[in-house]
């Protein structure tokens, strides 16, 4: 193995599936994992399914003088946590991928959604935004990585070329997105109850959802201009899976489907990630994979783009993308240990 990592934070959602996708990275070995709330368990016991890659490992508080001289950390704390540690942390191991929103914004943006101010402003300048669709020319060997939220994921994805092209307009955006419960973490709260998430679909976090600065800050990269979304995300009965459908308004005359289409095609003809098609895309077609699946449409009759993109929240959404990015800066092919290719049925 080429490099040696951690895993800070492995005992949630999100910690797991990178244990699970960098059980079979070929050029990174994971030597370390931390929970606190979890130290002194194996990691098989806490997930069983694990077993076969990590019998040996077990959980240990964190402390970052045990990361010293690692090659890379993967830091999958809550929000607000890893912004407390990541000065030692940084400055201990070769490569920082965290994966909360801690370092995504700067810190006006981050006071204005989060509602408190950053607590380590002075290293922001350290980190690149992770999605490398739009953001790779950023991340470079000597910055940090903060990986993506998986709506702004999914709705960067579903939106970046119609921007881009200048095809719609950057104001006045709609995006209504739809998530498996796994994206509220393992920990216990009243919605994620199975008596109360099944058989049921609510909106939440409406008109200020924390998620809507950075989707519109990743979509400002493609449109090169400041962009204004309203974003409505949704809760609904299934485990993992994003669905993320968006309106905009067109910029220029005589679009027609097979048109906007044509452009998605083009735009994306290089990503190994993201899939176009002709259909509507499906949260299933891409459970376990590190793929976004996108289409769009151009009605006539209203004058409205329709652009659909689905994702696994856990994977394209979180864990699969923090590997991505990790690829990136260490020099490594960016599919490296990764697969677009979901589970079905």
């Amino acid at each position: 193995m080429a490099y040696r990592a951690a895993v800070v934070g492995g005992s949630g959602y999100t910690g797991a599936e990178l244990l699970r996708l960098l059980a079979g990275h070929p050029e990174i070995e994971v030597v370390h994992v931390t929970a606190d709330s979890n130290a002194g368990a194996s990691v098989a016991s806490l997930y069983p399914s694990l077993a076969p890659a990590y019998a040996a490992l077990t959980y240990e508080t964190l402390a970052p003088a045990a990361l010293d001289g690692l090659d890379l950390a993967f830091v999958a704390l809550p929000h607000g946590e890893s912004q407390r540690s990541m000065g030692d942390i940084a400055a201990r191991v070769g490569h920082v991928v965290d994966l909360g929103a801690d370092f995504r914004l700067s810190a006006d943006d981050y006071a204005t959604w989060y509602g408190e101010p950053h607590g380590a402003p002075e290293l922001l300048e350290q980190f690149a935004y992770g999605l490398p669709e739009l953001f790779r020319a950023d991340l470079s060997p000597d910055r940090h990585v903060a990986a993506p939220g998986c709506y702004p994921t999914s709705a960067a994805l579903a939106l970046a070329p119609l921007l881009a092209q200048k095809l719609a307009h950057p104001t006045g955006i709609v995006v209504d997105a739809a998530s498996g419960v796994s994206g509220r973490g393992r920990g216990l709260s009243a919605p994620s109850l199975y008596s109360e998430a099944n058989e049921n679909v609510q909106a939440y976090g409406l008109l200020n959802h924390r998620h809507t600065g950075e989707i519109e800050h990743a979509l400002q990269r493609a449109a090169d201009a400041p962009v204004q979304v309203l974003f409505t995300p949704h809760l609904v009965p299934m485990t993992r899976g994003i669905l993320s459908t968006c309106y905009a308004h067109p910029a220029v005359s005589g679009l027609s489907t097979e048109k906007v289409l044509d452009v998605y095609r083009e735009h994306y003809a290089d990503e190994p990630f993201v899939v176009v098609g002709d259909e509507s895309p499906a949260t299933k077609a891409t459970l376990g994979g590190n793929a976004c699946h996108v289409t769009v449409r151009y009605d006539e009759r209203t004058n409205t783009l329709l652009a659909i993109a689905a994702l696994d929240n856990l994977v394209k959404g979180a864990s699969g993308q923090a590997i991505q990015g990790a690829n990136v800066v260490l020099g490594l092919p960016e599919t490296t240990g990764l697969s677009a290719i979901g589970m079905m049925p």
